[in-house]
C-alpha cells in the first residue's frame, strides 16, 4: 500500500500555530527553514514498519534534492517524491484539460493526506482516498495510522475477492 503526504500545513507547519519538531542546528536551520509538524518522523517510520510505501505528493516546486536533504536531517526517507514539476510532466503532460493539482490514483497511491478541502472534493470526483488534516491536533499521527490501516484492510479484502474469482 502507498500513502502520500502533502507538505504545506500538513508536514510543514508554522511553529506559531503548531507544535513542531526541534529546529535543526545551525547551519541546517538556515538551509532548511521549513519546520516539521511534531511527530512526523515517528509517523513515517511507523507507516514504513507496517510495510507501507510513504511518498510526498505536493503541488510545491521545492526540489527533490532539497526535500530529501531536509528529511534526511530528521532521519526520514520517502519512497518517492512528486512535486509540482513532476506532476506537470507525468500527470498533466501538456493536456489542454486542466487536471487537479494532485491525482494520487495516477501513482496507485491508496491514501493521500492533505489539508485542502478541494483535494478531498477531487478525491470524490476522481476516485482517490483522502484524509484531511488541517488543524493543530495532538493525535493527528494516530488518525493517519488508523486510516491507513483501515484502507489496507479494505484493499486486502478486495484483493482476496479478486483472487477467488
Amino acid at each position: 500500500m502507498r500513502i502520500s503526504f502533502d507538505l504545506d500545513d500538513v508536514l510543514f507547519v508554522s511553529p506559531e500555530k503548531y507544535e513542531t519538531e526541534p529546529e535543526l542546528r545551525f547551519p541546517y536551520n538556515r538551509l532548511f527553514p521549513d519546520r516539521l509538524r511534531k511527530g512526523t518522523p515517528e509517523l513515517i517510520h511507523a507507516l514504513q514498519e507496517r510495510g507501507y510505501e510513504v511518498w510526498i505528493y505536493t503541488s510545491s516546486y521545492r526540489t527533490e534534492v532539497y526535500l530529501k536533504a531536509l528529511f534526511r536531517a530528521y532521519g526520514v526517507h520517502f519512497d518517492q517524491i512528486v512535486n509540482g514539476q513532476r506532476h506537470e510532466k507525468e500527470v498533466q503532460r501538456g493536456r489542454k484539460q486542466l487536471l487537479p493539482q494532485k491525482l494520487p490514483n495516477f501513482y496507485h497511491i491508496s491514501l493521500h493526506v492533505d489539508d485542502e478541502k478541494a483535494v478531498e472534493k477531487n478525491g470524490r470526483i476522481f476516485g482517490f482516498r483522502t484524509l484531511q488534516v488541517f488543524e493543530p491536533d495532538e493525535d493527528w499521527a494516530g488518525k493517519v495510522l488508523k486510516e491507513a490501516d483501515r484502507i489496507d484492510r479494505i484493499e486486502q479484502a478486495e484483493n482476496a475477492r479478486e483472487e477467488r474469482t
